[in-house]
């Protein structure tokens, strides 16, 4: 059945990692299901998904956007097992999910000189490419998954112009680069060039192949060790939007440069941090 509903996101167009991911809620869904009701699936029911949600809460002790995510992933499965003719009915609405508490502290947990550090030690390395990957998360803004899809006709050094074609809910973007990005980039192009890549991707492993997010979070894993600071490739992005915030863009211009659908996201990074915050606490 999994396969079938992997099939039907397929078709609808959807994200390999959105895929995975309700790939994996729904296949823990139905694990639940099958351990605790010892029956083959048939159909969804929403007192079994209460209970699930509950399961969640209690057992596991899932933080409630953990939850949400698995709430949302069953409700598209939902309209699969519809849309397949295996039960009539939707048994899931908004009401189902968990409320989560909007959250006040801006969401960047690393700071300019941790970044900074991180980024020197890469280069250090005497390796380019990363050093260049690490400067396009950190200040151009871009997921991970988007940076990995750059292809080489997709930024212009002398317009500082960066296509992003691949963007959340397949929406394309154009995103500036600063001096920093600009200089890193120059630096794995011609390094690039001296080794004879051709590849279409901008980001290549060593084998010639695009560079694939296991291998950067290998990466990150080794060089957070060495910072003594956890950095994950998001950490660079929350800690882009917080930065350029700071730094002067309005709001608006940093939704556009993240490639946020909401500003509400966006408006998140003009909180303080957490650090300010209980400064500010102590003044009391």
């Amino acid at each position: 059945m999994i396969d079938l509903f992997t099939d039907y996101l397929k078709k609808e167009g959807k994200s390999e990692n959105t895929i995975a991911s309700y790939r994996q809620s729904v296949g823990g869904f139905l694990k639940w299901f099958d351990e605790s009701k010892g029956l083959n699936f048939r159909k969804l029911h929403r007192e079994n998904v209460r209970e699930y949600i509950s399961f969640l809460k209690t057992v596991k002790n899932s933080k409630p956007k953990t939850i949400n995510t698995k709430v949302n992933a069953l409700v598209k499965f939902n309209e699969f097992l519809i849309e397949s003719g295996m039960q009539e009915e939707m048994v899931l609405t908004k009401k189902d999910y968990v409320k989560v508490q909007q959250q006040y502290a801006s969401l960047a947990k690393v700071e300019f000189k941790d970044v900074e550090k991180f980024r020197q030690m890469i280069l250090d390395s005497g390796n380019k490419r990363n050093y260049a990957i690490v400067s396009v998360l950190g200040y151009a803004g871009l997921r991970i998954s988007e940076a990995l899809n750059l292809k080489m006709n997709e930024f212009n050094l002398i317009s500082r112009e960066i296509l992003v074609q691949d963007g959340k809910g397949g929406k394309t973007r154009t995103v500036f680069m600063n001096d920093k990005v600009k200089t890193a980039l120059q630096a794995w192009l011609k390094e690039r060039e001296k080794r004879g890549i051709d590849n279409e991707y901008l980001f290549v492993s060593n084998r010639n192949k695009r560079l694939d997010r296991t291998t950067v979070n290998r990466i990150f894993n080794e060089y957070s060790e060495k910072l003594g600071k956890e950095i994950t490739p998001h950490d660079l992005r929350h800690f882009f939007c917080s930065h350029a915030i700071r730094s002067g863009l309005s709001v608006h211009e940093v939704a556009n440069q993240a490639g946020h659908s909401n500003i509400h996201t966006t408006l998140l990074y003009t909180n303080p941090s957490k650090e300010e915050l209980i400064n500010k606490m102590n003044q009391l």
